[in-house]
């Protein structure tokens, strides 16, 4: 194995995207995604039953076109890594399953990787200045809103905050649907919010007045800006009062930017780190990016995301993760860890 620069194939199956990449080094070489996406908008939500059969059908048609697109074999790979937590209990045994049975085959080196961490790890395929430590990462998806404290990305990962009930990206599925939008509710709302006044209505910013930030300063909570939206919703409807759809979607949308971006500022503030990392597929969120840039601005710090087909649930990500723990002398897992739904942020490496 070249330790200067491993080629490694990563294998991301913790909701419903099937995700195989393939690096050397932090060099990227492939990325296939494929996602369930459509077979879950029937149900409005992801299904783990559907996500997980999902992979098993995905997985094969995945690895064997991210060595096409690399313009490699099997038998080049020199270690597998796979996401073992955290996520959907189903979709990560597959995806666990399958990375031990292709380490063992192949007789190479095995990594069990954090799902959260690997977000981070993207960072390490930009083509701009290598990604500096310590960072704040703000990691914001359907199931995962977490701000967390990067030290060293092998070593020393904390975690600072994460949502107390409904996550950023489910708070957007949620309310899109109240407002009769499609599933996922991310873009949709993005695109109703064009033309919308972001001010026109002050919904609530959760855990942010003075007596929740002593228990919760990076701590999130989007359920009662569900429902205040839906109780607004209701009685504008009640009473007859007209409104504007698009100004409904952007106040909802400014009151979940604001408070994502706010708090990530305010950690970077407080801990005196100068950078701030995106990751995520709500980063997809246009107005998300562009406060997040100006409030950063503002303050000094240097805000990072990747390129976005980096954001969401990839396959590359960890392979970049698995890379670097190679590189940095880490032992690999061995084959006698499991797919862990709940795994803690600080567990980089199982």
């Amino acid at each position: 194995m070249n330790l200067e620069a491993p080629l490694v194939l990563g294998i991301e199956t913790s909701c419903d995207e099937t995700g195989v990449g393939i690096v050397r080094g932090t060099d990227l070489l492939a990325n296939t995604i494929a996602s369930s996406m459509e077979e879950h908008a029937r149900y409005g939500g992801v299904v783990p039953e559907v996500a997980a059969r999902a992979h098993l059908e995905a997985l094969g048609p995945a690895i064997r076109g991210a060595l096409v697109q690399a313009d490699v074999s099997l038998e080049d790979i020199d270690a597998v890594a796979v996401t073992s937590g955290p996520g959907l209990a189903g979709a990560l045994m597959v995806g666990v399953g399958a990375a031990k049975a292709l380490a063992l085959a192949l007789d190479v080196p095995l990594y069990g990787v954090n799902h959260l961490v690997g977000h981070v790890g993207a960072d390490l395929l930009d083509d701009r200045a290598p990604l500096e430590t310590p960072t704040v990462a703000l990691l914001v998806s359907g199931g995962h809103t977490s701000l967390l404290l990067v030290r060293d990305l092998v070593s020393d990962v904390e975690l600072l905050g994460e949502t107390i009930d409904d996550a950023a990206g489910e708070a957007f599925d949620k309310v899109a649907r109240l407002l009769g939008l499609p599933y996922p509710g991310g873009p949709e709302i993005d695109r109703a919010a064009i033309g919308g006044d972001p001010a026109a209505i002050r919904f609530p910013r959760g855990l942010t007045r003075p007596k929740d930030l002593e228990r919760h300063r990076y701590d999130f909570s989007f359920s009662g800006l569900k429902t205040a939206v839906a109780r607004w919703v209701e009685r504008a409807e009640a009473t007859g009062e007209p409104y504007e759809l698009a100004d409904v979607a952007a106040s909802f949308r400014e009151a979940v930017v604001d408070v994502l971006v706010g708090k990530a500022i305010a950690a970077c503030t407080d801990l005196g780190v100068p950078r701030l990392l995106l990751g995520g597929g709500v980063v997809a969120n246009a107005r998300l990016r562009e406060v997040a840039q100006e409030r950063a601005d503002a303050a000094g710090i240097a805000l990072r995301v990747p390129p976005f087909a980096l954001c969401t649930d990839n396959g590359a990500m960890i392979a970049a993760l698995g890379s670097k723990l190679i590189m940095a002398g880490a032992a690999p897992s061995g084959l006698d860890f499991g797919a862990d739904s709940t795994l803690p942020v600080t567990d980089i490496r199982v």
